[in-house]
């Protein structure tokens, strides 16, 4: 939803209707992920994509037909060999699409306190009706300490309101089920729970030209990108247009003092030992997702005898990835900044960094626990 914001506010400013399809599930390969979407307005314009041009052309009908009649719709596509190059995904897996018509101007207020919330970077959940026995697009908007909107009856919306909050504090998008009233272990409503929690950081330390183009693909893929170097001179926000912070400090104190999670990646392209040293030992001590760090081999042997000196134990110093990147044979800061993405990504799915030709079997990989 969050690469939608710009055109959903814009036709809600101009009062245009429009239908949203989510991707509400997923079995077997298939192009995008469960939250996917897809906008579609009363002019025709269209936004997002819910299956990377597979489908696009029949959901774009569904969608207009749902603007039409006002009725949630839930379309499900797959593949057989006869319809390969129809209407179905060429991937060979299944995909459901609901498509919820936005006309009414009560529906339009309630998704665009959402976005409002999505976009000021609070954690917020919406659960929604896919089928079952409850109105289909019935949905119910889910925060840390408050709820809005309903799924029909008071116990569905106090079970799926408990479900969503435990989704949401994990950044996990969803299907839950439940009996008509919210009893648990039943299957007679379905609901799709969509988590918004904030973007995941990057931090970037060293501002250098490899910094600027690892920052700007760093907000391609959606994190909130924070660039910190302590010389004041270069640490400006004209060389880091694109960064979402530029820190002047120095890089282990302000390590120390900004919130780090799990979802957090590092990237240390200083290669300087009084920046590197007590930066790293820092980083080692937080839960990051991925601590990269730049330099040659002589550097990085350098660099880990000067941290075991500093106490760093053998199974802290397994976690750096250094020298930083996949050996795509880079040589320019933006080819450098590929290949360090190129890693954050394969550290994220587990995936082997090997050309998918040479591999069989599936091309998406299932998430790394705890990732």
């Amino acid at each position: 939803m969050r690469e939608l914001l710009s055109d959903l506010r814009d036709w809600h400013t101009a009062g245009t209707p429009f239908a949203l399809a989510t991707v509400v599930a997923v079995r077997g390969s298939a192009p995008r992920a469960p939250g996917a979407v897809m906008a579609v307005s009363a002019t025709g314009a269209v936004a997002g994509s819910v299956s990377g041009g597979c489908v696009e052309s029949d959901v774009y009908e569904v969608a207009a037909e749902a603007l039409s009649t006002g009725r949630t719709l839930l379309r499900t596509y797959g593949i057989s060999d006869d319809e390969a190059f129809g209407v179905g995904l060429t991937c060979g897996g299944t995909i459901e699409v609901l498509v919820r018509p936005y006309v009414e101007e009560s529906d339009r207020a309630a998704l665009r306190e959402l976005l409002g919330t999505i976009a000021a970077g609070e954690p917020v959940a919406l659960a929604t009706v896919v089928s079952g026995a409850a109105p289909a697009g019935a949905h119910r908007t889910v925060l840390a300490g408050r709820a809005a909107g309903s799924l029909g009856d008071e116990g569905l919306d106090a079970a799926a309101t408990d479900d969503a909050r435990g989704l949401l504090a994990q950044g996990v998008t969803g299907t839950t089920r439940y009996g008509a009233h919210g009893e648990r272990r039943m299957q007679d409503v379905t609901v799709f729970v969509q988590a918004y929690a904030p973007a995941p950081r990057m931090l970037v330390f060293g501002a250098i030209d490899h910094a600027a183009a690892t920052a700007r693909i760093g907000s391609f893929l959606g994190y909130r990108v924070t660039v910190c170097d302590a010389r004041p001179v270069f640490a400006t926000r004209e060389r880091f247009p694109t960064a979402d912070e530029v820190v002047c400090a120095w890089p282990h104190t302000y390590l120390e003092s900004t919130p780090v999670d799990a979802r957090t990646v590092i990237c240390v392209l200083t290669h300087d030992p009084k920046f590197d040293v007590p930066l790293l030992a820092a980083a080692l001590r937080t839960p990051a997702a991925y601590i990269g760090v730049m330099g040659s081999r002589r550097t990085h042997a350098d660099r880990t005898a000067r941290l075991r000196e500093a106490g760093v134990g053998e199974a802290e110093l397994a976690r750096l990835a250094s020298p930083v990147g996949l050996d795509l044979g880079a040589r320019t800061p933006e080819e450098t900044a590929v290949s360090i993405a190129a890693e954050i990504v394969q550290h994220r799915w587990g995936g082997t960094g090997r050309p998918l030709g040479e591999l069989a079997g599936a091309i998406h990989h299932a998430r790394v626990p705890g990732t």
